[in-house]
């Protein structure tokens, strides 16, 4: 099985209006529920694959209660979250339906005691020696410790696991230091890093730092890895308008896929990108469309760089 952490997992609820306006009440044509977080929803996407996950984190009060319901709905996913006593957040997308763009409100998180992570840890050792892969995905809720993703990939390289971090910010420079097999930043995360707003440039710094291999989101660009075996730019055949909540998500699950299959990175790249692009054009958030995924997998260029 491949293990997704999501240690700040949500609710993610998507609205959909006509058109939305500042300043003005609007009808809501369509409501869904999704259980989501980064991990989760990646999770999602490699069961939609094929692939047994088993989702690990935090859930707590009745929105967690309402991420477990759903995830016991989905199949191919192993629910193996903590109960906290903080109220799990919730995330609210809203997509207006003229133009196809989407605002998003995120909430912050449940307070996490030193005794529920100390628990945490215990239970992510437990997990790792039937896992295939790890993803350590997202944002930390507050009192996580700010280098929680380095001590976890510590762990998971001792236990001889390839682990996949995908944060940003503080988390993501002191996680790079522990030497992850991969990490996924976009453009504005590795600029953060690196200093640096050449993605070229900025990958090999990433590097340096300590991943064994980079592959930067650059939107409507697709992909640019930086790996042991070479360096490719994956690039999708046209900017798809829509709902891009989970795109990044999609795109580690493709990737996270493409390791456990073995397939040669041109490959993994390719999926990575199709399956981000069909998520933008799916209806609800952390979800992806597979007609346009299996269409637009054909389509998606993929050359040295």
């Amino acid at each position: 099985m491949i293990l997704t952490v999501t240690l700040n997992t949500a609710l993610d609820i998507t609205y959909r209006v006509g058109a939305l306006r500042p300043h003005a009440s609007h009808r809501v044509s369509d409501v869904t529920e999704r259980p989501g977080g980064k991990g989760v929803n990646v999770a999602r996407v490699l069961a939609a694959l094929g692939h047994g996950t088993t989702v690990t984190g935090f859930a707590g009060g009745a929105t967690g209660r309402a991420v477990r319901e759903h995830l016991a709905e989905t199949p191919g996913v192993v629910d193996a979250l903590l109960p906290v006593t903080g109220p799990t957040r919730r995330t609210i997308a809203v997509v207006d339906e003229l133009t196809g763009d989407t605002t998003q409100l995120n909430e912050p998180g449940p307070q996490i005691t030193p005794a529920e992570w100390g628990a945490f840890l215990d239970h992510y050792e437990e997990l790792l020696p039937g896992a295939a892969a790890v993803a350590l995905c997202g944002s930390l809720p507050p009192g996580v410790p700010v280098g929680a993703y380095a001590g976890l990939i510590k762990t998971a390289r001792s236990a001889g696991v390839p682990v996949l971090l995908d944060t940003s910010g503080e988390p993501l420079r002191r996680g790079v230091a522990a030497r992850p097999d991969l990490v996924k930043p976009n453009a504005a995360e590795l600029a953060e890093l690196t200093g640096s707003h050449d993605p070229s440039r900025a990958t090999q710094d990433t590097r340096r730092r300590g991943a064994r291999t980079v592959v930067a989101s650059l939107g409507a660009q697709g992909l640019l890895a930086l790996t042991p075996e070479g360096r490719w730019r994956a690039t999708p055949p046209a900017r798809e308008h829509g709902n891009p909540t989970g795109a990044g998500d999609s795109a580690v699950a493709g990737l996270l896929s493409g390791l456990v299959e073995h397939l040669p990175w041109p490959d993994r790249l390719a999926r990575a990108v199709a399956l981000s692009a069909a998520t933008v054009l799916a209806r609800a958030a952390g979800d992806f469309d597979r007609a346009a995924y299996e269409k637009l997998l054909a389509q998606v260029s993929v050359t040295a760089a």
